[in-house]
């Protein structure tokens, strides 16, 4: 045989031993990649399906809040409510309310009695009367401003512009306080 034939046989020989002995190896690398990849897609599935349950429970979070606050809202109003109940029943109890109970053609009667101020002003409507006091707007009756009946000053026409601006804001404030009457606020 030939020395070419001896060295290719040879060749081919250690050629197959290789393939022999690398094919498992190839193949044991090539289960391991797809099993890789099959992992990596499990992994994206169940991370996806928790990202979605998560978001479901965020949601479900954030309505339970706002109901929460809405429940807070409703529980401060009622709080309020049961207050403002309250400061009327003291103001009724102390008799600091009785002009809701007495009608202007009972006033008369009740006078006696009853905790509510007269007619200041003699118009035949006490509402006005008690929106002066409750604003401490007409403390002096006459007209005259108590500042210069201490000093003894003269009424000048600034003085007496002075005067008009006051009796037109009392006459605003009656005015205005009938209206809220009459519509019941």
């Amino acid at each position: 045989m030939s020395t070419g034939l001896i060295v290719a046989i040879v060749v081919a020989a250690i050629i197959i031993l290789a393939l022999l002995v690398m094919l498992p190896r190839m193949r044991a690398a090539g289960e391991r990649k797809k099993a890789e990849r099959e992992l990596h897609s499990r992994r994206e599935a169940v991370a996806d399906e928790h990202r979605s349950a998560a978001a479901q429970r965020e949601s479900r979070a954030e309505q339970a809040e706002q109901k929460a606050r809405m429940a807070q809202q409703t529980a401060e109003r009622e709080r309020a409510e049961a207050n403002l109940q309250s400061e009327h029943a003291d103001m009724h109890e102390r008799g600091m309310a009785d002009h809701e109970l007495i009608d202007d053609g009972e006033r008369d009667r009740f006078a006696q009695v009853a905790n509510t101020p007269g007619d200041a002003d003699g118009d035949g409507h006490t509402t006005d009367d008690r929106a002066r006091t409750a604003t401490g707007r007409d403390d002096d009756r006459d007209g005259v401003d108590d500042r210069q009946e201490r000093t003894g000053s003269s009424t000048g026409e600034y003085d007496q512009g002075r005067q008009d601006e006051r009796r037109f804001e009392r006459e605003r404030i009656t005015d205005d306080v009938r209206d809220s009457e009459r519509t019941g606020r």
